[in-house]
């Protein structure tokens, strides 16, 4: 009975030393969503520029997964997806300008597209409880999607910035409250 006890209070312990980090892990997503907010051009730049270095990393992880002792067809299809991944990686860190508007109307589209994906599950699912809020985010969303598409290229400047300042936002402050919580559990 006392290891389970002294097991207890460890948990207890990690848990203390852990919201912590959670708390401050979310002050940190709360600041970068009003950097985002207050500054979105600076923020889709930045996004950007993740994107291509992430892309830069994927090819160099396609330049390796080639070489790994798989046939022929294998390492030339590799090859291929890595220069394309390089490619597309040098042309978002070279010109960002135009990667952030090619983000854009990218973005544009994913929303428009999860917009009618919304339109759909509502009408499949309209006869359940709580399915008019389908409807609603979806005319919502394909609002949001429409309004990026129509003012692009001049959406460029705001778009990813103030929408991933928002997300940044509403993260931090659920993580937040999450944080608090356990606080008062603990």
């Amino acid at each position: 009975m006392a290891t389970n006890a002294t097991q207890g209070l460890h948990g207890a312990g990690v848990i203390r030393k852990a919201k912590g980090w959670f708390i401050a892990s979310a002050l940190l997503f709360i600041l970068l969503g009003i950097f985002g907010i207050a500054e979105p051009w600076v923020a889709g730049l930045a996004l950007t520029m993740l994107v291509g270095c992430l892309l830069v990393i994927g090819a160099m992880a396609h330049f390796i997964a080639a070489f790994k002792g798989h046939d022929a067809k294998h390492v030339i299809l590799q090859v291929l997806v890595g220069l394309a991944y390089l490619m597309a990686g040098g042309y978002f860190l070279t010109h960002l300008i135009m990667g952030q508007a090619t983000l854009t109307l990218l973005l544009s589209g994913v929303i428009l597209a999860e917009g009618v994906l919304e339109l759909v599950a509502y009408f499949r699912l309209r006869r359940v409880g709580g399915a008019s809020w389908l409807l609603i985010n979806g005319v919502i969303t394909i609002l949001l999607g429409a309004m990026v598409w129509a003012h692009w290229p001049s959406s460029t400047v705001w778009a990813i910035g103030m929408l991933v300042g928002v997300n940044l936002l509403l993260t931090g402050m659920s993580r937040l409250m999450m944080g608090l919580a356990v606080r008062r559990a603990v």
